[in-house]
């Protein structure tokens, strides 16, 4: 498969294939033209880093999680304990999000939105 195929059977865009090929997270062979040449593995590899990504993994999560793909003597452990991180950082985030929107739900009460000048976002944004 040339990288226009693969990109419509993986569903991604051919930028962000050429990207993992630079970083080294997948490396498809190349034509006698200098060409790449994507493979069935390819394909499958494409698909898991763009389900991995859309559930937020970092490219170095990625890296660990097709590492232990590849191996048939990994331990599903090693693949549970980097899951587990990646979630404990979802929840962190989730957290911090929630705590920015309380603070920025009471600074909106607290503007009035009239045509006066004193505004509580723009205080407290300033510190005052």
């Amino acid at each position: 498969m040339n990288i226009g195929d693969i990109a419509e059977a993986s569903g991604l865009p051919t930028k962000t294939i050429r990207y993992y090929e630079d970083i080294g997270l997948i490396q498809p062979a190349r034509g006698e033209n200098g060409y790449r040449v994507f493979s069935e593995n390819d394909r499958q590899k494409l698909i898991f880093l763009s389900r991995a990504r859309s559930l937020g993994f970092s490219i170095d999560d990625c890296r660990s999680l097709l590492s232990l793909y590849d191996d048939r003597d990994r331990s599903s452990a090693d693949v549970k304990t980097l899951a587990e991180d990646h979630l404990a950082r979802i929840s962190s985030k989730i957290t911090e999000l929630e705590s920015l929107q309380r603070t920025l739900r009471h600074l909106v009460h607290k503007c009035h939105g009239d045509q006066r000048p004193e505004c509580p976002i723009l205080d407290d944004l300033a510190g005052i």
